[in-house]
């Protein structure tokens, strides 16, 4: 099999080391949903749903059928699987069919659900999402007690798996107030499930941030995505937990599982006076030498870095000089001895007592951190370390 020009890996020590963290905050008796969208945050969905699995994780959330698919063919017989967002009329059956729970937000999708989960004799799993203040998806009061009147009704065909809402900003703590607005009008919607004597299997709203800084958004699951991929939603909820962390040192952080590779090319002299790469962005003042890179912005290598940016190469950090290209770029390793071709380069990740974290793209290039991981290509193979 040939080789790709650059390779992802992931380490399953960080990612058991981020769930016991999760757990820890969270309590023994919720279960983690681990949010798999956007190809596992870049990750690598099926490299990821294996790796979650071995550090106890049974539950996996998507936001299409698509990626639930992917999930599915990954996943152990024992682990369940939830689509949080699109699910076409035409995949409903498939989704009843694989047992696959999925979120309603709109009351006209349930008929249409009980006829073809009569139609296959089986039941289907529904989360009813509601609408709190978000504005993006969820059924507003009315639609939800047509719903819950419909669900009561249907309930041998729709089971009641779940009442969740998604909060708009948790991580920042400018949103309390709007956070504590719509955990309030939760627990009216909740109010109406006790008073029609119908409660959803699983009572869940918190998402990474929520779960880690507002105990009380705590319930049957939650749903984690950025941090088990050892970011912190925010530097709001980071520095909470230093705050009251009893180790302030820095013990029982997040840890980052994601490392990201590639080897020198080539490598060039260039002579004082010359210009590297395309157009007149680098001119060199000195004789210089300079090691190429086989990636650039076609791979999700951020041309924004062009001239800022550096990568590891022998545990030394190699400036970028010149435009970042489709699919090349160059650094300057005239300060690195012994540098050859096929030396490993760290892009992403620790080398010997260097690191070169995701942060320092997303400084420069205004990026979020979830918006650079998930932008990486699928085909970048990952691959599972210690």
């Amino acid at each position: 099999m040939v080789r790709h020009s650059s390779r992802i890996e992931l380490s399953q020590s960080s990612l058991t080391s981020n769930i016991n963290f999760i757990r820890k905050k969270i309590g023994k008796e919720a279960r983690i949903s681990s949010v798999v969208k956007a190809n596992a945050y870049g990750h690598g969905i099926e490299e990821f749903v294996k790796m979650a699995e071995k550090a106890g994780v049974n539950h996996f959330a998507t936001a299409s059928a698509f990626e639930a698919e992917t999930v599915l063919e990954a996943k152990s017989a024992s682990s369940d699987v939830m689509i949080m967002g699109i699910l076409y009329d035409e995949d409903i059956p498939w989704a009843i069919e694989n047992e696959i729970e999925f979120y309603v937000f709109n009351y006209a999708r349930l008929p249409l659900i009980l006829e073809h989960a009569k139609s296959l004799n089986k039941q289907a799993k529904v989360h009813l999402e509601v609408e709190t203040g978000a504005n993006r998806t969820g059924l507003p009061e009315r639609e939800f007690l047509d719903s819950l009147s419909f669900l009561k009704k249907h309930k041998q065909h729709i089971a009641f798996t779940g009442l969740c809402t998604h909060f708009g900003g948790a991580e920042s703590f400018s949103n309390q107030f709007k956070i504590d607005r719509q955990h309030k009008r939760y627990k009216e919607f909740l109010k109406h499930c006790k008073q029609r004597k119908l409660l959803p299997k699983i009572k869940h709203i918190a998402c990474s941030a929520a779960a880690l800084a507002y105990p009380d958004t705590v319930y049957d699951m939650v749903r984690i995505g950025v941090a088990q991929y050892g970011f912190w939603p925010s530097p709001d909820i980071y520095y909470m937990h230093m705050q009251n962390a009893e180790k302030p040192n820095g013990a029982g952080l997040l840890k980052r599982i994601f490392s990201w590779k590639t080897d020198v090319m080539d490598i060039r002299n260039v002579s004082a006076g010359e210009f590297i790469g395309y157009g007149t962005a680098y001119q060199a003042t000195q004789d210089m030498k300079v090691a190429v890179m086989p990636l650039g912005y076609s791979n999700g290598y951020p041309r924004a870095q062009s001239n800022r940016g550096h990568v590891l190469i022998k545990g030394k950090k190699a400036p970028i000089v010149g435009l970042i290209n489709m699919n090349l770029f160059m650094v300057d390793i005239s300060h690195i001895e012994g540098v050859e071709v096929g030396e490993e380069v760290v892009l992403v990740g620790r080398q010997k007592n260097n690191t070169i974290n995701i942060s320092s793209f997303t400084q420069v290039t205004q990026l979020l951190n979830n918006e650079m991981l998930s932008r990486l290509p699928a085909a970048i193979p990952r691959s599972t370390v210690k």
